[in-house]
């Protein structure tokens, strides 16, 4: 059998050279690049100035300084967003088991009654940092509910941050909390079914709602879940050879350093490592089976692409609806950060997660 001298046997991203960066990356889009490269961010990204042995002051400091880096970051991308018109929005306030209130962001198209599905958003942030009322999250529930969704935005406690510091269960037990109230008041929202979605630590959630969901047994209220860019793992200090984008794609934008540091703010100890409902990835097939259809959408130069696809092929064995979707070119939850530069990339996602609920219909 002859070899074809011609086949490329260079491996990708930093696993290839370890020199490249997301700017320089043959696979990177140019519109993206075009745009991190606007706010320096084409390079390697920083060492992170800890290790997560560092006391949970210094964490939790490090998380604030992140978390308004980000903030920054996001309020930059969306300052040129014109507002949109032609949404409802309104806040309704549950009250948690422990006497603290959690507030739900409504949004929904003006002069439509329903019936609609309803979309239960998570905001990403690591699970300990960042807020539903952030810009980006503001404008991706407008955009679903122009779609022809109502959007239910969860104000969920964080591990750290301005919202914080209250590690697992809190977030998660807020987000229950919050569906199950969404679930109660179907017919007063002119909602038909619910799904949830979130992107990278509020994918997390997501996928952990569902899980615990079926744990309990009240998976019946969630149609679907459709998780971005899922950061599920809990022990990148440690990470199996085989999600070899975690090598591959390190230090593109993000730094896979920081990962362990937010989950020790999140799961302190790492005393909640095997519990899927705290870290998704520790799922066994008991676990998933008989939960309701997932989108797991990635992004192919992310550090986090491969522990979303092995969460996506653990649904399959479990016998769970799964898609498994890989955005080419972008960076970690790129979907829904250029919506200036890929409005075609963004026009997508939208109508991909709105679309998907509609499907599932029970």
């Amino acid at each position: 059998m002859s070899t074809d001298a011609s086949v490329p046997t260079r491996a990708p991203g930093r696993l290839g050279d370890p020199a490249t960066t997301i700017g320089d990356d043959p696979r990177a889009d140019p519109r993206m690049v075009a745009v991190l490269e606007g706010f320096g961010l084409t390079g390697h990204a920083d060492d992170a100035p800890l290790d997560r042995t560092a006391g949970r002051p210094a964490l939790l400091g490090f998380v604030d300084a992140v978390e308004e880096g980000f903030e920054g970051l996001f309020a930059a991308l969306a300052a040129g967003w014109a507002p949109m018109s032609g949404i409802d929005r309104t806040t309704r306030t549950v009250p948690a088991a422990d006497g603290h209130e959690i507030t739900l962001h409504v949004h929904r198209p003006t002069g439509v009654d329903g019936p609609l599905p309803v979309i239960y958003q998570v905001h990403g942030g690591g699970m300990v940092m960042l807020a539903t009322e952030g810009p980006l999250y503001v404008r991706w529930r407008d955009e679903l509910a122009a779609e022809g969704a109502v959007v239910v935005g969860v104000e969920y406690r964080n591990g750290g941050g301005r919202l914080g510091p209250h590690p697992f269960p809190a977030g998660l037990d807020d987000c229950v909390t919050g569906l199950h109230w969404v679930h109660e008041h179907l017919t007063e929202l002119g909602g038909t079914h619910v799904v949830v979605t979130g992107d990278s630590g509020g994918a997390n959630l997501a996928l952990g709602l569902a899980i615990r969901a079926g744990r309990d047994g009240w998976s019946g209220r969630i149609a679907g879940v459709y998780a971005q860019c899922p950061y599920v793992l809990g022990s990148w200090d440690r990470p199996p050879a085989d999600l070899a984008s975690l090598w591959e794609n390190d230090r593109y934008w993000l730094n896979r350093e920081l990962f362990p540091l937010l989950a020790e703010v999140y799961d302190p100890g790492s005393v909640h490592a095997d519990d899927p409902t705290c870290w998704a990835a520790a799922a066994d097939p008991e676990d998933l089976q008989g939960l309701p259809p997932h989108v797991i959408a990635c992004a192919e130069l992310d550090p986090l692409r491969d522990e979303g696809l092995a969460h996506h092929r653990r649904l399959l064995a479990a016998g769970v609806p799964s898609v498994g979707l890989v955005y080419p070119g972008l960076c970690h939850v790129g979907m829904i950060l250029f919506r200036d530069a890929m409005p075609d990339v963004y026009a997508h996602a939208v109508r991909d997660v709105v679309g998907f609920a509609r499907s599932v219909r029970g």
